[in-house]
């Protein structure tokens, strides 16, 4: 199928760029600046949904805008892939832009401006990066990304929040200026070209075994939002920022784009058969595997509900670089749908922790004993999205962890299929308790009589529980897309 040639791929990014700019504008003008926000997320997705007939068919949706060097050009191509990413940001915005408006009004946050207008520009550069045609493209999207976030995670401006942006952008920005721009430097070098191809831009090179797998680990550590150990601990930093943001980093945007990074050039880069061809893949799988395990265990010694879900994240996203590297088609789809069935469950918990904090301050699992009969509606959201992390039917999880397991097996990697069991086992660890106190637990004498459930805030995170159990009852349009993908 010839590719489609159109400027909606320009105008999905765009509508979020002017969104940031009209909100600045409104600075003083509360209800317009959020409607804004607001109308701005549900024309992306539109704009981003009018290109899955396309896809699901096939094709591509190309955009060429300008060269900047003989091979290396600005511009943007929808695949399979891209839509999987953009999919999930594009929808996930509109209601993170809904729970931001009662989270950051409720709780009477400063800068609210600077706030959703870094938001809106955050979800543009997701949704470039999602849509970009080569690795030049997609590297100037995934900057943007580091550096318009950073005032999200110092928003608060107390001694912790810098703290913990500083480590932010030292990690993000310290891996992309030095590993991921040799990467780039050498890809260019070796293909004359930082093109996405299928089957891989460098399957074709005459390169050293050594110089490749360099160049591979270059991309795996400098693509540093990816979260695979050591290139973890600027995460559980992060979460200084307001639960909105971490809701972005951890569900949306952020780490999302980093996962993603790791899959081009797993697929698009190398290819499925020069990274198994060369070792890549076995290597990987067990970075992984080490990553899935150890941060699950850093979860369950955690109190602060944030960080305790921040090392659910780092363990989750290497879910799904474990499912595309293991090269078995089955374990490729579950990897891939991952990336979904994770958005709208971990985004589900955040705002969870949010909706707690607003109604009651608390921030420690410790703390929440009773809290289930307060805020039924917010530990019944909980409750749902932990047992799609845990992977239990018939939610999201259940789905991708399926697809992960058979694929394992498929493999021949029984080891990978026993890591992935006791991470679950695991997840059931650190979950479970936390909604058994919530709903069963004794509540502590002298808790306030006003604690109660915030509309604005509830309704976002009840219409994303309900989304990672909509998909895992009817998953056909991201597997056809993960299908896509592979063939």
């Amino acid at each position: 199928m010839d590719p489609v040639m159109s400027i909606r791929p320009l105008l999905a990014v765009a509508v979020a760029g002017l969104a940031a700019f009209a909100v600045l504008l409104l600075n003083n003008r509360e209800k317009l600046r959020d409607i804004v926000s607001t109308v701005a997320a549900l024309a992306m997705f539109a704009i981003v949904a009018s290109m899955a007939p396309t896809v699901l068919a096939g094709g591509t949706v190309d955009l060429r805008l300008f060269e900047i060097l003989p091979g290396i050009d600005f511009a943007f191509r929808v695949d399979a892939l891209g839509m999987v990413f953009a999919t999930v940001s594009s929808l996930l915005w509109i209601v993170a832009a809904i729970y931001s408006i009662g989270y950051m009004r409720h709780l009477n946050e400063h800068a609210q401006t600077r706030f959703f207008a870094c938001f809106a520009t955050s979800l543009a550069a997701a949704v470039g990066g999602a849509f970009a045609a080569n690795l030049f493209t997609l590297v100037i999207f995934y900057e943007v990304l580091s550096l318009v976030t950073y005032p999200l995670v110092y928003h608060h401006e107390d001694e912790e929040g810098w703290a913990g942006s500083r480590k932010y952008l030292v990690y993000l920005m310290g891996a992309s200026k030095s590993v991921l721009l040799a990467a780039l430097a050498l890809t260019y070098h070796i293909a004359g070209s930082l093109d996405f191809v299928a089957g891989g831009v460098l399957a074709a090179s005459d390169a050293s075994a050594s110089l490749l797998v360099a160049v591979y680990f270059c991309y795996l550590f400098g693509f540093a939002k990816a979260a695979v150990m050591p290139m973890h601990a600027w995460l559980p930093a992060a979460m200084v920022a307001p639960t909105p943001v971490s809701a972005l980093l951890h569900a949306v945007a952020v780490v999302k784009m980093g996962v993603f990074c790791v899959l081009r050039v797993v697929f698009h880069v190398f290819g499925t058969g020069l990274v198994d061809g060369l070792g890549l893949g076995i290597a990987t799988a067990y970075l992984a595997s080490f990553t899935i395990l150890m941060a699950s265990i850093y979860a369950l010694t955690r109190d602060d509900l944030k960080a305790r879900l921040a090392y659910s994240t780092v363990s989750q996203l290497s879910y799904i670089v474990l499912g595309v590297v293991l090269a078995s088609p089955v374990a490729m789809v579950g990897g891939i749908i991952h990336i979904a069935a994770h958005g709208f469950s971990k985004i589900t918990l955040f705002f969870c922790a949010g909706s707690i904090l607003c109604a009651s301050g608390k921030r420690n699992i410790s703390d929440m004993a009773g809290i289930g009969r307060r805020l039924p509606w917010t530990m019944g959201a909980f409750f749902v999205a932990s047992l799609s992390m845990i992977g239990t039917p018939p939610t999201a999880g259940f789905v991708s962890k399926w697809y992960l397991a058979l694929g394992s097996v498929e493999a021949g990697e029984i080891a990978f299929l026993i890591v992935l069991l006791l991470s679950s086992v695991l997840n059931a660890a650190y979950f479970l308790p936390v909604s058994y106190a919530a709903f069963f637990g004794a509540e502590a004498p002298g808790s306030p009589a006003t604690v109660r459930e915030i509309p604005m805030v509830t309704i976002p995170l009840v219409a994303t529980a309900i989304l990672s159990v909509l998909m895992g009852v009817f998953p056909d349009y991201f597997l056809a897309l993960a299908e896509r993908v592979i063939r």
